[in-house]
Formats: structure tokens, sequence, C-alpha cells
């Protein structure tokens, strides 16, 4: 799967995927993500991406054009992708969107900043517009990185095999668990904090279904 973020600030996105499962997921040809400086779609010597926004008001508005002329180029037509939006105007990311966009071939994230985007982008070029929670950020760059990895890890062999993906995704929605590891009893100075006895009982059943009983089901 490829992702493909357009942004005004590549470097902290590509040093942030320079590192662990992510890195060893595009070393594996598993993955590949590509992090493109919106300013290259420019075509005037100052790189220009922002103007005041009719009828007046307060900050820049980042341009139509450099992203239209981005997503045009990079864009692969013969392939299943999805162009999205990011901004705190839409619709709230969940699992179950990171799980959909999972199968598709290629997913562009345009990344906001200043005071927002020319409206041009939303209606035309997006085919959704998403945000990370009910906040506001100083752009889009830190919810392209979430949702990349949120997507990415649903590729098989990124964070885990098929069977993984399978067991962790057969009830509705992602299941998540309290885990446990050593040492078996933590002392503090007031108390002693133990792992469930059940988890070192050995007794797959039994640990299976105390699993279930405490799991939450992110969607």
């Amino acid at each position: 799967m490829q992702f493909d973020v357009i942004t005004l600030f590549p470097e902290p996105i590509k040093a942030y995927f320079r590192e662990g499962i992510i890195k060893r997921a595009q070393e594996d040809n598993l993955i590949e993500i590509n992090v493109h400086d919106l300013r290259e779609w420019t075509d005037d010597r100052h790189q220009t991406v922002d103007d005041k926004p009719y009828g007046g008001g307060d900050g820049m508005v980042l341009k139509v054009k450099p992203i239209y002329k981005a997503v045009k180029e990079i864009k692969k037509e013969e392939q299943k992708s999805r162009v999205v939006l990011l901004s705190p105007r839409g619709k709230q990311f969940q699992q179950k969107i990171a799980t959909n966009w999972s199968n598709v071939d290629q997913l562009i994230l345009i990344s906001g900043r200043y005071e927002g985007i020319d409206e041009r982008v939303a209606k035309y070029i997006a085919d959704e517009i998403i945000s990370v929670g009910p906040y506001v950020l100083m752009g889009g760059d830190l919810p392209a990185m979430i949702i990349t990895e949120a997507v990415a890890r649903l590729i098989p062999g990124v964070a885990g095999d098929e069977d993984w993906l399978e067991n962790k995704t057969k009830e509705k929605g992602f299941r998540a668990y309290p885990q446990y590891t050593r040492p078996e009893v933590f002392e503090t100075e007031s108390e002693e904090w133990a792992v469930p006895k059940i988890l070192l009982s050995g007794h797959h059943q039994k640990i299976e279904k105390w699993r279930q009983d405490h799991q939450d089901v992110i969607e």
C-alpha cells in the first residue's frame, strides 16, 4: 500500500517514519510512504502557497492551485485510491475507517496549515474530509501521521501476520484487552501489584475467556 502526504513541513514527518516498525515495513516493501512538499507545485519564485481570504478575516488560506497540481501528479488513476483532506470540520477518524482504507492501493493525505484551505479543495478534490478529534491543532501533520500509522498497522506483516489481524478484528471493531509482563508481582513502597492469576495458569481457554470478558472494542 502507498501513502502520500502533502504538507508544508515534510521533514518532521519523514523523520518519524524513519524509525521502528514503520521503517521496517518500508524496508520490507510492505508499505510505501512518500512525503511531498506542497511548495514543489508552486509557479512563482517565492513558492507562494497561501493568500488572504476573500471577504476579509484573520490569517492566510492555502491556495487551491498547488494542491490541485500536487494531487493530479501524485494520484495513480489506474489504482484504487482515496484523497483525504485533514480538517477539524471533517468526520471523526475511527478504527472502522482505518480498516476500510487498509484495502485501498493509495491513500493521499492533504495536511492543512494556517487559517484554512480554499474550500474548493474539499468540494472538488478530496474524497473525504477527516478530523482526528474534537479539537483544533495548528495543522494536519500530526493527524496525517496518526492516520498513516493506524492504517499501516492493518497491512498484513506490518505489525502482525494475517492470523494476528483476524484474531484482533474478528469481533466488531478492533479488540484490545489488558496486557501484563514480568515481574509477576511489582512491589511499591506501600503495596503489591500482581498479575491476574488466570494469566499464569497456562489454561488457554480460560485465558481467552478472561480476555473476552475484559476487552474493549475500538470502533
